[in-house]
């Protein structure tokens, strides 16, 4: 597509764009001036979609109204409400609802999965991860490793990008396994790089790690919302997400966790138990043995908490209404015309590391300005302009398509381009 670098032009963009209506369903940051804030961070909080209050405030008037009650004769009966938001949420990551539940945090369902997923051997117990992981992941990864009486530096197998380059090759990671597959238990990897922006080929990275008799999961906190990971047909045997970044569930909001159907009935998989993963038809009776549900909802530990989850619909409800398929549709093109507009600028000091084939990144750009310190960031927060900078030269930007315009795009580039003169 033949991009154009007036304003005029990303005016028409969104004029044309069938999505533009959504950026009203959301609160829009604003300055002491009442003027929209450019808002370029999804990637690390959503914004708050306008319905979000009523949704929590059904949940409170019920609670004051009913009680203890309010678990069956709520609205939204607090009993069954995870379930509310299984298919919509299984839609989003490309799953069976089978293989959906919405629980606890991101790495604390990484660690549950873990106890299940993970099963070392003397010889068979080491875990790959990406050079440059979320430290969250690094960090519960190695814990697994000294939790099993393991060198969690000898145990830690990376997947580093080559010498001079930002982004990883599929090719190495073949590599690795090939020298070290019979020594790997586990593959632990970002969908999306957070850094860079990557999307790697998980149904790929499933094929070759289960080639070696590894377990693989993937972590998707910078996916879920963001690309499409189709992770039933991906084959992967785990994955798990938070939901307050592309999900627009708020701060520190309730994750989401995948188990594939295959490990659907596995009953005597290890794992850590609860009262909420016990048979829900016999839950309640309280002196039954144990009895492990199906599904994903067979790693719930504890009843759900009601509020957060009711941010979460209110969120996934939008989702339903527009569907993945135009969000990446629309993606694609706003952050193909941001990475025009980058281009543009033509200074050897700015580099986008994100990869440029659309179908190898979601809506993040990262773009790298050489000899840059923090103050670049400041310059931009500033201007009214939020985006996110990482050491050591880095300023990570995503164009939300359920709320970022290209006229956002257009101004914050201008103001880039004005602030490095």
């Amino acid at each position: 597509m033949k991009y154009q670098t007036t304003l005029d032009y990303a005016q028409r963009l969104d004029q044309e764009d069938p999505l533009s209506y959504l950026r009203n369903e959301y609160h829009i940051p604003k300055n002491i001036k009442g003027k929209d804030w450019l808002y370029f961070t999804g990637n690390s909080l959503g914004l708050q979609p306008k319905a979000t209050q009523d949704y929590i405030q059904q949940e409170l008037d019920d609670w004051a109204n009913y009680g203890v009650e309010g678990h069956f004769e709520a609205a939204n009966p607090w009993m069954p409400y995870h379930e509310f938001l299984t298919e919509n949420m299984a839609k989003i990551v490309g799953a069976k609802p089978i293989e959906v539940v919405v629980m606890n945090t991101l790495t604390t369902n990484l660690h549950l999965l873990m106890v299940s997923f993970y099963q070392p051997t003397k010889t068979k117990y080491k875990i790959l991860i990406e050079s440059d992981a979320f430290p969250s992941d690094r960090y519960a990864v190695q814990s697994q490793l000294e939790f099993h009486g393991f060198d969690a530096k000898e145990g830690l197998v990376e997947w580093k990008p080559r010498d001079g380059e930002e982004l990883l090759r599929m090719e190495d990671l073949e590599t690795i396994l090939e020298e070290q597959g019979d020594e790997i238990s586990l593959l632990m990897i970002g969908g999306v790089n957070y850094y860079t922006g990557q999307y790697l080929d998980i149904k790929r990275i499933a094929q070759l790690g289960h080639a070696k008799n590894c377990m693989v999961g993937i972590d998707l906190a910078h996916g879920a919302g963001n690309i499409q990971p189709n992770l039933h047909d991906s084959g992967v045997d785990f994955a798990a997400w938070c939901t307050y970044k592309y999900l627009n569930s708020g701060p520190g909001s309730l994750a989401g966790l995948f188990v594939h159907e295959k490990h659907a009935h596995t009953k005597d998989l290890p794992r850590f138990s609860g009262w909420w993963n016990h048979n829900k038809e016999t839950r309640f009776n309280m002196r039954q043995p144990f009895d492990v549900m199906s599904g994903a909802e067979g790693w719930q530990l504890s009843n759900p908490p009601i509020l957060s989850m009711a941010a979460i619909k209110a969120s996934l409800d939008l989702f339903e209404k527009v569907g993945m398929d135009a969000l990446r549709k629309k993606s694609e093109k706003l952050t193909g015309y941001f990475e025009f507009l980058i281009n543009e600028i033509g200074s050897r000091d700015i580099k986008i590391i994100t990869p440029s084939n659309p179908k190898e990144r979601g809506c993040q750009l990262s773009i790298q300005v050489k000899n840059a310190d923090k103050s670049l960031h400041q310059k931009l927060t500033d201007n009214h302009i939020i985006t996110d900078w990482r050491e050591p030269d880095v300023i990570r930007c995503a164009p939300v398509p359920m709320y970022n315009s290209f006229e956002d795009v257009y101004r914050m580039v201008e103001t880039l381009k004005n602030v490095l003169k």
